[in-house]
């Protein structure tokens, strides 16, 4: 197991000041959980997505699971796409309300996302 973690810190001297936590399994690399001391203007790019990028590509791994959320992803190579999560609510009502919010909210981020895929620049065919 420990040889499908990654830890990437950031040091400012001796002490580590930030860091990005991330999971893979030879074929896709999960990331990016991250944590700062304080704001650093550009580390979170840096150690969230350049060094799995990096590490991708160094070892061959041809999917990053960048997370949810983040259009500034696209300016980093990431392509937008609908993604999901597992939640349980013990509050009957609440669960109920949140449903009925993420069904009608559906529609507008599948539109969302395609909006933004017809910007991505990376092509499947090439028209000379």
């Amino acid at each position: 197991m420990p040889e499908n973690l990654l830890l990437v810190l950031a040091y400012e001297g001796y002490l580590p000041i930030a860091g990005s936590f991330f999971i893979h399994d030879g074929k896709k690399l999960y990331g990016r959980y991250w944590g700062s001391k304080s704001f650093y203007p550009g580390l979170h790019f840096e150690l969230s997505y350049y060094q799995g990028q990096e590490f991708c590509i160094e070892n061959k791994i041809s999917i990053f699971e960048g997370g949810a959320q983040g259009e500034h992803k696209m300016a980093r190579g990431f392509e937008p796409f609908n993604t999901f999560s597992f939640h349980r609510i013990f509050d009957e009502k609440f669960e109920h309300a949140i449903k009925d919010f993420l069904r009608r909210e559906k529609n507008g981020i599948d539109q969302y996302t395609n909006e933004l895929n017809e910007r991505v620049p990376y092509k499947t065919e090439l028209n000379i």
